[in-house]
Formats: structure tokens, C-alpha cells, sequence
């Protein structure tokens, strides 16, 4: 299997998975008022890396609500990974890559130099590997 259509079906599974809730039940049990009010705040934003990341000052609330997140996302991300016979590092980058495509305007994401960025009505800075 080339490099193109391995990326493909790892974008289709993580794609699947988002829309299915698959990040959603456990690891977007984000949908608790604290990571909603955090997100909102732009204390929390997405990562290039598939997982969330605290933007700025931490707290050990927000630190431990972020891990918990990213915790129950590895966890799915090793799942659809091994379902997709790919590595966990090229599933969280797929899905780090929908995560930040979906972001709206005045959510926080992580570009593709590491910097952290505000989303506006434009389409967010998307790292060279993301699929098209």
C-alpha cells in the first residue's frame, strides 16, 4: 500500500471516527461544561498532534482535564490505528488534522510552526501532511 492511499484510509477511519463520536464518547466526553468553558475561554486548543494542549497558564484543574482527554483519545487513536494497520503517531496526526479543521472562529489551534493561533472565518493553517 503506497504512502498516498495510506494516508487516505487513515483520514477516512479518523473521519469516521470524529463523526461517529469515536473521539466523542470517551475522549470527547469533552463535551463536560469544564471542557466546553475552557475551549470557549481559549485556555485549551488542538494540537498538529492529534491531542489537546493548554494555551497559556495552567491550573491543575485544567491540567488534569487535559490529560484525562488526552488519555481516553490515545486510547481510541491506538484502536482505529491498528485497525487501519497504521502507526498511532500517523492516526493522532490525521486526526489532530480534522480536529483542527474543524475548529471554529475564536477556537484556539496549534499551526503548523507550533505557534498558537485564533481561528477566524478562514480556513486554520494546516500542516503539510494533512490529507487534502
Amino acid at each position: 500500500m503506497n504512502t498516498t492511499l495510506i494516508r487516505r484510509t487513515i483520514f477516512g477511519l479518523a473521519a469516521g471516527a470524529l463523526a461517529a463520536g469515536g473521539l466523542g464518547s470517551a475522549a470527547y466526553a469533552q463535551r463536560d461544561p469544564a471542557y466546553d468553558a475552557a475551549r470557549s475561554a481559549g485556555k485549551v486548543g488542538e494540537k498538529m498532534d492529534g491531542y489537546l494542549g493548554i494555551v497559556g497558564a495552567e491550573s491543575p484543574d485544567l491540567r488534569r482535564l487535559v490529560n484525562d482527554i488526552n488519555i481516553k483519545r490515545r486510547a481510541v487513536y491506538a484502536e482505529k490505528a491498528q485497525a487501519a494497520n497504521a502507526t498511532l503517531e500517523e492516526y493522532a496526526l490525521t486526526a489532530g488534522c480534522l480536529a483542527i479543521a474543524r475548529t471554529v472562529p475564536g477556537e484556539k489551534y496549534q499551526a503548523p510552526d507550533g505557534t498558537w493561533q485564533t481561528r477566524t472565518s478562514a480556513p486554520p493553517l494546516r500542516d503539510s501532511r494533512c490529507p487534502a
